[in-house]
């Protein structure tokens, strides 16, 4: 053979070039979209441990109270309440016109009311999402322990 008749292969052909960007889109498509879910897991996760916060200072707020100037007056349901959120929380701008606080109150016998304090909000997203805490006021105080449901 003579050196004319052997060429040397350097570099790679459109067929590869064009596969290895293909490959290369896939994975910066996969990983934006991987990045975006987690974006939405840290905003639920931070905001529901703020609203739970919110709702725990409302209680503990709320133990504070006397039974019979405060508590017993409370309107019972179907009345809905809408609370301020705490200065604490709402010197925050992102906080004070992001977040919504009402409370609900039954009364399972004379002497004790079943308080429900419900707050929510708008995900990153901009689904509505709301948590709520439940617990009962009796005529000689405020248990120590809240409800939490989802």
């Amino acid at each position: 053979m003579s050196g004319q008749s052997r060429r040397v292969r350097c570099g790679f052909t459109i067929a590869e070039v064009m596969i290895a960007a293909g490959v290369m889109a896939l994975a910066i498509t996969t990983s934006i979209t991987t990045m975006q879910r987690a974006f939405l897991a840290l905003d639920a996760a931070r905001n529901i441990t703020l609203a739970g916060q919110i709702m725990q200072s409302e209680f503990e707020r709320m133990r504070l109270k006397d039974w019979i100037k405060t508590i017993s007056t409370f309107p019972l349901l179907p009345a809905k309440t809408t609370l301020e959120i705490d200065p604490i929380f709402t010197s925050n701008p992102a906080i004070r016109y992001r977040f919504t606080l009402v409370r609900t109150v039954s009364e399972p016998h004379a002497d004790m009311r079943q308080i429900t304090l419900t707050i929510s909000w708008r995900g990153y997203d901009g689904r509505p999402l709301s948590r709520f805490y439940t617990t009962y006021y009796g005529r000689d105080g405020l248990y120590d322990f809240f409800y939490n449901s989802y």
